[in-house]
């Protein structure tokens, strides 16, 4: 399955308690639409947010971060990793 990275923006000051919740929260419906989320990364001070998953598509990876209230700004195929 293709790996995806995405990024967020906006989400100043982000704890770590609050990215737990906004990822489990992706979790508990990425299998509506074939996504594994598989990490998550923040920056409270620019307040920029990284996640990685395997998902059919992009689209896919977009439509559970809107579902979930926090909408991925971009998303990046993978297709070399080491």
């Amino acid at each position: 399955m293709p790996k995806f990275m995405d990024v967020h923006h906006g989400m100043h000051g982000i704890t770590p308690e609050a990215l737990k919740a906004a990822h489990q929260a992706d979790l508990d419906i990425q299998g509506d639409e074939g996504v594994d989320f598989q990490k998550a990364w923040g920056d409270p001070d620019s307040g920029m947010v990284w996640c990685v998953s395997e998902a059919p598509d992009a689209e896919a990876v977009k439509r559970i971060h809107e579902r979930t209230g926090h909408p991925a700004t971009e998303v990046y195929p993978v297709p070399v990793e080491v």
